[in-house]
């Protein structure tokens, strides 16, 4: 019970940390009569075919100059109409290409996104790097926030938010607000320095930077991490020039997995590079969330010899519930999403059973994930 109780002091004390830092963002305002910056838009895409389309238009229809952008989908051995839909899309903008990365890459490897990002940009014909994935929609001017984001400071590395699309089902409200939380923390944390995490449905880099760190090399082999992991790398390199965008104009949607088990495995694919960050602030900030929650979990196992323990493990839930509740309100408002704040206190048991299993599993299991097993 006294490490339980010191765990969870340590984390509502971190976790108040975080509400402060988050607090004190302002938002990137949009404003006109800057330098323009030249963005390919790259996009891995496997078995896409009912969002590509969707995601490829919403890129398309930005208020920037057509002729500052190129979009690149790379089609991972996709085996449904994912190539056909951007062909057919090709056919009315040209600065759309399309890449196989079949024939490219013919034999396996562990990481396939990887891979086709790098390959992207070789490919590539403008400065700035932008990564989405292809079930993600942007707004009309996602790319004039990223625009004037780094025409403000010599950036070399931004992060930039990302939300879940909420169809009101149990499963999408749970991950929507679990999404939220990471998405807070790594809003607070990146801008106040403090460690590097990110998501690659929304991140832009410098390609020279990307060049000069060697790209994915000495994290190919894992199957995660294209967006940390190399964030990672460049932070290294140039720890002033990473910063987070904070703009709802440069919010990304994306769905939410459809079923449990499709959501399991990718928290676990997600949990899977823990161990690889470089950075050991966010391994210890990991650690002692997954330690927080495996002891509250087994906590109630003890009540079979003392019962008056049931008492402090409520008390211990509440702390922790309520210091996330308080962090989490100012992020549901930047994201538009208040409204599942109701829904927060309900789904805190799942939390924590979740995050043992996603925890364990993705250090010592393996995942399927695109119709792929692995470990």
């Amino acid at each position: 019970m006294v490490v339980t109780s010191l765990l969870v002091v340590a984390y509502a004390t971190i976790i108040f940390r975080y509400r402060t830092w988050f607090k004190r963002l302002k938002p990137d305002g949009l404003e006109a009569g800057r330098s323009l910056a030249k963005f390919s838009v790259i996009i891995p895409a496997r078995n896409e075919q009912d969002n590509i389309t969707n995601c490829i238009l919403s890129i398309m229809q930005n208020n920037y100059p057509a002729d500052q952008l190129e979009i690149i989908v790379i089609d991972d051995h996709s085996t449904d109409n994912t190539s056909d839909h951007v062909k057919e899309l090709q056919q009315k903008y040209l600065q759309l290409k399309l890449i196989d990365l079949s024939k490219r890459v013919p034999g396996k490897l562990n990481s396939y996104k990887k891979k086709a990002i790098e390959i992207g940009i070789e490919e590539s014909s403008h400065d700035w790097i932008v990564t989405t994935d292809a079930d993600c929609f942007v707004s009309k001017n996602w790319l004039w926030s990223i625009n004037n984001f780094i025409s403000k400071k010599n950036y070399s590395f931004i992060a930039a938010p990302v939300k879940y699309k909420n169809d009101n089902s149990f499963v999408s409200i749970f991950q929507s607000l679990d999404f939220l939380s990471l998405q807070g923390i790594t809003a607070a944390s990146v801008s106040a320095g403090f460690h590097s995490m990110c998501n690659g449905a929304n991140i832009a880099y410098r390609k020279e930077v990307f060049k000069e760190v060697g790209g994915f090399k000495g994290v190919d082999k894992i199957a995660s991490g294209d967006d940390m992991l190399l964030m990672g790398k460049i932070k290294k390199r140039y720890p002033a020039q990473v910063g987070y965008l904070f703009n709802n104009e440069a919010i990304v949607s994306t769905a939410p997995m459809s079923t449990w088990k499709d959501f399991f495995n990718q928290r676990i694919r997600w949990a899977s590079k823990a161990t690889h960050y470089k950075d050991n602030r966010i391994f210890l900030v990991l650690l002692l969330v997954y330690l927080l929650n495996l002891f509250l979990l087994l906590l109630p196992i003890t009540f079979f010899w003392n019962n008056d323990l049931w008492k402090w493990w409520l008390i211990l839930l509440m702390i922790k519930a309520i210091s996330e509740f308080f962090f989490m309100l100012p992020v549901a408002k930047f994201f538009g999403e208040k409204k599942l704040m109701k829904w927060f206190f309900i789904m805190q048991p799942v939390h924590l059973f979740y995050i043992v299993v996603a925890g364990w599993l993705g250090k010592f299991g393996s995942y399927q994930w695109k119709g792929r097993k692995v470990h």
